[in-house]
């Protein structure tokens, strides 16, 4: 992008070696197998890529969203499925520390999170609340010095393996009486439920946490009481961000294997290349392609420079998330769609690169929710609520 600094580009650069280096050599057996790039957070720990967007004197790396963005394309583009965990760890648990915790939470946690040491997470989707997140039931009963907690939390990215998770729980009544609170693998009560067997994003280990009565001490709520709701909201905008990052980088990588084969495979004794058919799906991709990133770095900036705030950073984030999760799918389908029964196989990776392109219309927020987030922005909620 033409507003990309030159610590962007050289970061582009690191990442896009790293993911070549450690990422490339073996996603397509932990993909087979469901297994977990362990070894590659410690490698992003001494890149500096696991604060990426804390602060400098907490041991981070100072950047900003486009940086963050930049990161998950480069990675996205080679192992969508590791980058998934990183969004998680990265985005929806250490920089929400960064941001929101104490000097002491940060001093217990963050050093070990941004060197890879602990992996961490995001507590929020529950089984009767996934698009509703504020219909969440996980309640928080303050006892004296600690909370006792009960419920569960599914779909959760780094579930089974995750050290440490920041977690959202009721603490009152009102459907915005939320709070948060540091929840770590040791602490009592607490366990992880069953690992998911998925259809895409096989590398990246999802699933529940289960709270049995879990004691939490009071040192370990993030900020104040029933305060959550504003943070939890403005870190879903930069989550939905810096997520369309993937969507972009497998978008680029199916794009670039279907343009590959279609001057290489031959029909009818010339490139399959040479027929329109074939050249209007590779050009609307290319072209969908580019529309997507670059709506999706003019959000990342916008937020960077602070030109979004509340419901228009919501509406913002929502259209680039949108648009890019259904460009990644439509790409990586008429990818397959070029490379024929190839394509079906795994012998060529487009087939991962479609089942782990869908997850980005579901996750995050779905395409449904999404666009009734840009209708209530441009309509108004009354408007937009008369048709439920």
């Amino acid at each position: 992008m033409w507003f990309f600094s030159e610590e962007h580009r050289m970061l582009q650069e690191t990442v896009r070696q790293f993911s070549k280096d450690v990422l490339a050599p073996r996603i397509e057996k932990l993909d087979d197998e469901e297994g977990f790039n362990r070894e590659s957070f410690y490698k992003m720990g001494e890149l500096g890529l696991l604060g990426i967007t804390v602060a400098e004197e907490d041991g981070g790396a100072g950047l900003d969203a486009v940086a963050a963005t930049l990161t998950m394309e480069e990675m996205g583009a080679v192992d969508a499925s590791t980058t998934l965990s990183y969004l998680a760890h990265t985005i929806l648990c250490v920089n929400q520390i960064g941001k929101n915790g104490s000097p002491e939470q940060k001093k217990q946690t963050l050093p070990k999170l941004i060197s890879g040491e602990w992996i961490g997470g995001m507590g929020m989707s529950e089984p009767e609340a996934g698009s509703d997140a504020l219909g969440m039931k996980t309640r928080a009963v303050l006892k004296g010095d600690h909370y006792e907690i009960t419920g569960t939390k599914t779909w959760i990215t780094n579930g089974p393996n995750g050290d440490i998770f920041y977690c959202y729980a009721k603490t009152g009544d009102d459907r915005k009486d939320i709070s948060t609170f540091l929840i770590d693998r040791q602490i009592s009560g607490f366990s992880t439920g069953k690992k998911f067997s998925k259809m895409g994003m096989r590398a990246s280990p999802t699933g529940e946490l289960v709270f049995d009565h879990c004691r939490v001490p009071v040192s370990k709520r993030v900020g104040s009481e029933g305060e959550s709701i504003r943070m939890m909201m403005r870190n879903l905008d930069l989550e939905r961000i810096t997520i369309s990052g993937i969507s972009l980088g497998i978008a680029r990588s199916a794009i670039e294997v279907a343009t590959r084969y279609s001057k290489e495979r031959k029909a009818f004794g010339k490139p399959i290349g040479a027929f329109q058919q074939i050249q209007e799906r590779l050009t609307e991709a290319s072209a969908w392609y580019e529309a997507c990133r670059s709506l999706t770095y003019q959000a990342a900036k916008m937020w960077d420079l602070g030109l979004m705030k509340g419901k228009e950073a919501s509406m913002m984030a929502a259209k680039a998330k949108l648009q890019s999760a259904q460009m990644a799918t439509q790409v990586a389908l008429d990818a397959i769609q070029i490379l024929g029964g190839y394509g079906y196989t795994r012998e060529f990776p487009v087939e991962r690169y479609m089942r782990d392109a869908k997850l980005m219309e579901i996750g995050a927020g779905t395409n449904e929710i999404l666009r009734v987030i840009i209708a209530r922005q441009m309509l108004g909620n009354d408007v937009v609520d008369a048709g439920s």
